[in-house]
């Protein structure tokens, strides 16, 4: 079955009796030319890959045709009826029924992957849960190599933007003491079924050995970053001093230790200069 065939996905889940639902934010894709792109950037043929929300298979394919082993991790029991079907050539595919932000990755990684050289995750996002998979992946500290999904154009300028520059936020801040973010390609909202009304883009975020800076408490650190990036119209010290109780005099005396006016605002600062004035504060 060519799974870019809207008239084969359209009778293939009718005859499922499968209707699209918003709450899961399910828009599948059928451009024949993302998949192949997508799973290429991803991995190789001794990779293991983990893949968020397979959908009808349509990118799953594509990963085993390149990977060594694919475990999908699919949250709606209701593809059951459908993936057997779309996936019946992909003997190195294996799919999981859960919630990927409640399963113990750690441990999946260990049973399914031992024999893989690395093992990297591949997803096309739903909107809605973007920034949370991203950072629960992150946060996790996983052993994998590399992240390539498929998010929102918006978020994916914002999660791969430079820190310091104006589109940078608290999220662009915490991706990039994880991981070295790149935007690869967009693709349009012509490439799903149903259409979603905005673009896509895919974005490689490749893990760091360490993070590029260096701070002695790293709660903190992520505590005072998302104060920073509360009220973005605000300067700095108006900011961080309404959201976290400290007095502006001791923000202002660590922005003059750092040569920085008292007037800046969190966006215009650098990835170190945000950690410097995290250990003063």
């Amino acid at each position: 079955m060519k799974l870019s065939d809207i008239n084969a996905i359209e009778n293939l889940l009718k005859n499922a009796g499968f209707s699209f639902k918003k709450s899961l934010g399910q828009n599948f894709l059928i451009d024949d030319s993302v998949c192949p792109a997508m799973a290429s950037a991803a991995c190789d043929d001794d990779t293991g890959v983990i893949e968020i929300g397979p959908g009808i298979g349509v990118l799953t394919t594509e990963l085993s045709k390149r990977a060594k082993k694919v475990v999908a991790i699919e949250l709606d029991e209701r593809l059951k009826k459908i993936l057997p079907v779309t996936l019946a050539d992909c003997e190195n595919v294996e799919v999981i029924y859960g919630d990927a932000m409640k399963l113990d990755l750690k441990r999946l990684i260990t049973e399914k992957f031992s024999d893989c050289s690395g093992v990297c995750v591949c997803a096309n996002l739903p909107y809605y849960i973007t920034s949370p998979i991203i950072m629960s992946l992150l946060e996790s500290e996983l052993p994998i190599k590399n992240i390539t999904v498929m998010v929102q154009l918006e978020a994916a300028k914002r999660l791969c933007a430079e820190v310091g520059s104006r589109e940078s936020g608290a999220v662009t801040v915490a991706v990039n003491y994880y991981a070295d973010a790149e935007i690869l390609f967009e693709v349009g909202k012509e490439s799903f079924l149903p259409s979603p009304k905005v673009d896509s883009a895919v974005i490689s975020l490749k893990i760091r050995n360490k993070p590029p800076v260096n701070v002695s408490d790293k709660s903190k650190f992520f505590k005072l970053i998302k104060a920073c990036f509360a009220q973005r119209r605000k300067t700095l010290v108006n900011t961080v001093s309404n959201t976290l109780g400290i007095d502006k005099d001791v923000i202002r005396n660590a922005l003059q230790e750092l040569g920085l006016s008292e007037t800046v605002r969190s966006e215009q600062l650098t990835m170190q200069q945000l950690a410097d004035l995290s250990e003063r504060i």
